[in-house]
């Protein structure tokens, strides 16, 4: 069997899948079905609804076509022999290949046919749509007051991943996915976080990714919920765009910011230094005047030569962890925040050169002690 044949099979797999899911190389490049088919889908700036409609059609199309794709370039590279020795090989297999080849287009055929009847009536979309019509209100009403507001400059739209695109506009949120669009009016609408995934880039780095999944409900009656993923960096944007409050349930638990993410590192950090104990009476933390202190800096690193070593303090505890994290942080080179951790800093009082091996948590003793 030729080996030429299972290169062509391989290409031709990875190409389909960047087709469906295209990376960035290939949206950078313009081989993505929307740019290539430029012409045909419009603007969707100017017609977001209908261009979706004709762009949903289109990605059917070509996603049914892709099987049959692949027998016919085998054939036209004349590979008619290498495939005929598999079907009889493994006939079961082939037959349901070329049934399907076959029959997922015919079928395609018939439902882009179903979609476009009675001016796109029957469309997913326009299904979605429909259910915002008031009294005898046509669905293009309601389509024509989205694409209004969709051609203004304050939308918020996220692109989640490279087939799923949020957008908010002044009174709907819009999902829009490769072969529909999940429609809701905010004045209807109730959004709940109901899960937060984390994902460290690498073992040594501070950031980390966290996604948001938020479910979205309708108080319309056929509405069917659904799920919009999103960065938790896109989190506040969003709080910010829509008119309604969005819930976070209890147990999740995210971080809106670097900073957060940093503060949480750093106290993690500290945990692991030698305490340092006082039978000194604390007042407020000078930083937020809420909490006691619970730090004091101590140099306990080891000097290394010819570089800014750590200097001694003699401030008394005058910090709490969250604010001292936070004077860390802004203190550093916010374009290199993976080298946050191996930075050093000043002390806000007394300018004493420090790292995250000088911050130690307070003991605090009793006199007895």
């Amino acid at each position: 069997m030729s080996s030429d044949y299972y290169i062509f099979t391989i290409v031709y797999f990875l190409i389909s899948i960047c087709l469906i899911y295209p990376p960035t190389e290939f949206v950078t490049a313009g081989l993505t079905i929307p740019s290539i088919f430029s012409s045909i889908l419009g603007s969707e700036h100017e017609k977001c609804i209908t261009y979706h409609m004709k762009k949903s059609c289109l990605n059917l199309l070509i996603y049914s076509l892709l099987p049959l794709g692949y027998l016919v370039s085998s054939y036209t590279l004349e590979y008619t022999e290498t495939i005929s020795q598999l079907a009889v090989s493994d006939t079961l297999f082939w037959k349901l290949f070329y049934t399907t080849s076959l029959v997922l287009p015919l079928l395609s055929f018939y439902e882009i046919y179903s979609w476009t009847r009675n001016d796109y009536s029957n469309h997913p979309i326009a299904v979605n749509i429909f259910k915002f019509c008031n009294d005898n209100m046509h669905w293009k009403s309601v389509a024509n007051d989205i694409e209004m507001e969709y051609r203004r400059i304050d939308n918020l739209s996220i692109q989640t991943s490279p087939v799923v695109n949020i957008v908010a506009t002044e009174n709907w949120i819009l999902k829009i996915t490769p072969l529909t669009i999940f429609v809701v009016h905010q004045s209807d609408a109730s959004l709940v976080v109901k899960e937060a995934n984390t994902y460290h880039i690498s073992p040594s780095s501070l950031v980390h990714t966290q996604f948001l999944n938020i479910e979205v409900k309708s108080r319309r009656q056929g509405v069917n919920p659904f799920v919009i993923r999103v960065n938790a960096g896109d989190f506040k944007d969003l709080a910010d765009r829509v008119s309604r409050t969005i819930t976070i349930m209890p147990n999740v638990k995210f971080h809106q910011s670097v900073l957060d993410q940093f503060v949480d590192v750093f106290k993690e950090t500290i945990k692991c230094n030698p305490s340092y104990g006082t039978n000194q009476e604390l007042e407020q933390c000078i930083g937020c005047l809420q909490t006691k202190p619970n730090v004091k800096i101590q140099k306990l690193c080891e000097d290394s030569p010819g570089q800014n070593n750590c200097a001694s303090c003699y401030c008394k505890p005058m910090w709490c962890s969250d604010c001292l994290a936070k004077w860390f942080a802004s203190r550093q080179d916010q374009e290199q925040q993976n080298r946050w951790l191996s930075s050093k800093c000043t002390c806000p009082m007394c300018r004493a050169t420090f790292c995250l091996l000088d911050v130690c948590l307070v003991n605090e003793l009793s006199d007895e002690e």
